[in-house]
């Protein structure tokens, strides 16, 4: 069974038991959310799809933790103007299990 649900405006393919990285979200650690906007869901082998969402369809996690992803590096130069610039991000991201989906 799996569901495609919009999370922080992100869709995610999602399954029982999978941990996913989603953007941040204002949620307390060990904390219980629930996503409503599920677009799609199969059941094995049964596809509902929602127009655009499944009306009563819930996916429900617990916020495992705040982590921050993979420095980014930004480097901009501009040849024989003596001109450089370097830049890092890390991009904020809420780890999360998923604990089940109800149709």
């Amino acid at each position: 069974m799996y569901a495609i649900v919009n999370i922080s405006g992100k869709q995610f393919k999602v399954t029982k038991d999978q941990q996913i990285y989603a953007p941040l979200m204002q949620a307390d650690v060990d904390a219980s959310v629930e996503f409503d906007q599920v677009l799609l869901a199969d059941d094995n082998g049964t596809v509902s799809i929602g127009a655009p969402l499944l009306a009563g369809a819930v996916v429900s996690a617990k916020v495992l933790g705040h982590v921050k992803g993979d420095k980014v590096i930004v480097f901009k130069k501009k040849r024989r103007k003596g001109y450089k610039k370097k830049n890092g991000h890390r991009q904020d991201f809420t780890k999360i299990l998923i604990e089940g989906i109800a149709l």
